[in-house]
């Protein structure tokens, strides 16, 4: 996390909220319990309520997915933190919606083998004809993909069950499947109580397996708030800094995402929340972060149904960057 940069105060962006046309008389923002990121902090202290100039209803859902069928329906204005798997797999069916940002990298997401099974990195491949659970079209599930082919694993050979965090932790305990992928620190805590990761960390960076996730718009309400969406990434980035600087908020940080100080620490020790202009000379620029790495997860998620496209960039917006 970096300085902050182009970044309003929350009173000011109040102000310069005053003189823009509302059309909208509240926001409604999805996000993740468990994922601990500092705008959580202005979200309990009211910044975003102040800077938008209306009310900002946060809901939090258990998947990237079920964030795309609420933008889709009109429940949800602004998704925090959607996966880019999600995403994408959204915008594969041709859904009506925006990347507007980056929220937070991080290393991809754990796939845990059940102790006592006999697998690991080095014989995966016995994972074939096994059966494994994994949220299916999220970036746990873009990371299960990406262990599977880095450790030369055929995954049409996995039965795979399609099941949320909180589930799978379950499911590997009780042995109904031999390894379960998800996300979220007590699901994964859980998990871990049951076996080991597949690969570490550090394995997986070595190759070449990254995650990060976006914050994503409806069209409709691109298209009738710009300005209240600019309000948004304004305040986030604020907070991101301002917890970058002193962690002494780190007790709200904690109760906002339902989990320990301890274990949001140690969370967080492994996000990166990058700044407007890191993400915009960084990410979203020719051959950046975020442009490679569309692509791939757009063809590793396409279908017959929903196939790749060939150009993504119609896709995002980052003028609320700038």
């Amino acid at each position: 996390m970096k300085k902050i940069v182009n970044t309003l105060s929350a009173a000011a962006l109040a102000v310069s909220m005053s003189t823009a046309v509302q059309a909208a008389d509240e926001v409604n923002v999805a996000y993740f319990l468990e994922w601990a990121t500092p705008n959580l902090i202005a979200k309990n202290e009211g910044a975003y309520d102040d800077a938008l100039g209306v009310p900002v209803n946060w809901t939090a859902f258990e998947a990237g997915t079920q964030m795309t069928e609420a933008m889709l329906s009109g429940d949800i204005d602004i998704s925090y933190s959607q996966g880019l798997a999600p995403f994408i797999t959204a915008i594969n069916s041709n859904t009506p919606i925006k990347m507007v940002a980056i929220a937070v990298q991080y290393s991809a997401n754990p796939c845990v083998v059940k102790t006592g099974a006999g697998i690991d990195s080095s014989n995966a491949s016995e994972l074939e004809g096994q059966t494994v659970a994994v949220p299916l079209s999220t970036m746990a599930d873009y990371s299960f993909r990406m262990q599977m082919r880095a450790l030369d694993v055929d995954v049409s050979k996995i039965t795979v069950v399609d099941q949320v965090p909180a589930d799978a932790a379950v499911s590997l305990a009780d042995g109904s499947v031999v390894m379960a992928c998800g996300f979220g620190g007590l699901a994964i805590a859980s998990m871990l109580e049951s076996g080991d990761q597949l690969m570490s960390s550090e394995e997986m960076v070595d190759a070449g397996i990254i995650s990060f996730d976006v914050v994503s718009v409806s069209e409709k309400f691109a298209q009738e708030n710009p300005e209240m969406i600019k309000a948004f990434l304004d305040v986030t980035e604020e907070a991101n800094a301002a917890f970058a600087a002193d962690q002494g908020k780190i007790g709200i940080l904690a109760t906002e995402s339902g989990m320990t100080e301890e274990g949001t620490m140690t969370q967080m020790s492994d996000f990166v929340m990058p700044s407007a202009e890191q993400q915009l000379n960084e990410y979203f620029n020719e051959g950046g972060l975020a442009s490679v790495a569309i692509g791939v997860v757009g063809n590793a998620f396409a279908t017959p149904e929903n196939p790749a496209r060939d150009d993504y960039s119609a896709t995002i917006d980052t003028s609320f960057l700038k």
